[in-house]
């Protein structure tokens, strides 16, 4: 075979393996299924999400300071964890929040087949259903990672596929101070905000300043002139 013709051909597979991985961990990649990952650029709204909880100590501190200053949110729980806190679940929901799914054990879903990825999310759909008394209708998978078994359980089970439009890392703990102002220098119209009020992979992993930058986050959202909207605004009807 001519040298040329090789060539084009091993461009065209690492094109084609280039997109795959990026399908695989961008969070907003529609390659895998329709992903959510920002509501109206026009709209003057921002949309808060926690992703890893619930978790002792912290879920229970940012929905006190949600309800101070009439915030709304989104939770996307781990089932397992939901399961060992279930009145910190029927407290989310009670206060009007979003509970979606964020699977029963935050497993990196892409390196997983068929079977498992639907136990992750049928076990974590039911738990949710059962201690909120309605079905989920939201879904983020961890790190946003996927691949093509993830959408169609989600579609099966009913689910809109939540991305986001930037976090601020932190669950590396950088310091209140340093997670409000990594967010207040990336606002802007329409995002869709990833904090973390739980670990994960560590039951007991510490997210209290998370909790402590809430407060400077929401001044800082509305000093902005943005308004925070509940993520039911970008449900499909």
């Amino acid at each position: 075979m001519p040298l040329v013709p090789a060539i084009g051909l091993g461009a065209a597979a690492l094109g084609t393996l280039a997109c795959g991985a990026w399908g695989v961990y961008e969070p907003n990649a529609p390659l895998f299924g329709p992903v959510i990952g920002a509501g109206p650029p026009d709209g003057g709204a921002v949309y808060l999400t926690f992703d890893d909880g619930p978790n002792p100590g912290v879920t229970d501190r940012i929905l006190e300071t949600l309800a101070r200053h009439g915030v709304p949110a989104a939770f996307f729980m781990v089932g397992r964890y939901a399961e060992r806190h279930a009145a910190l679940v029927r407290a989310v929901s009670g206060a009007g929040h979003v509970v979606g799914n964020h699977t029963w054990a935050h497993v990196k879903l892409h390196r997983r087949g068929p079977a498992r990825i639907r136990c992750e999310l049928e076990r974590t759909h039911r738990a949710l259903a059962d201690l909120t008394g309605a079905a989920p209708r939201a879904f983020r998978a961890p790190h946003g990672y996927r691949n093509p078994f993830v959408a169609r359980t989600a579609r099966r089970l009913g689910y809109a596929t939540f991305g986001w439009s930037y976090g601020v890392w932190d669950t590396a703990r950088p310091g209140a101070e340093v997670i409000r102002a990594r967010m207040r220098r990336k606002l802007r119209p329409g995002a869709i905000l990833l904090l973390h009020d739980g670990d994960g992979y560590d039951p007991a992993g510490d997210r209290t300043q998370t909790a402590d930058a809430l407060p400077g986050i929401i001044a800082d959202v509305r000093a902005a002139g943005l308004e925070f909207r509940p993520l039911t605004d970008l449900l499909p009807a």
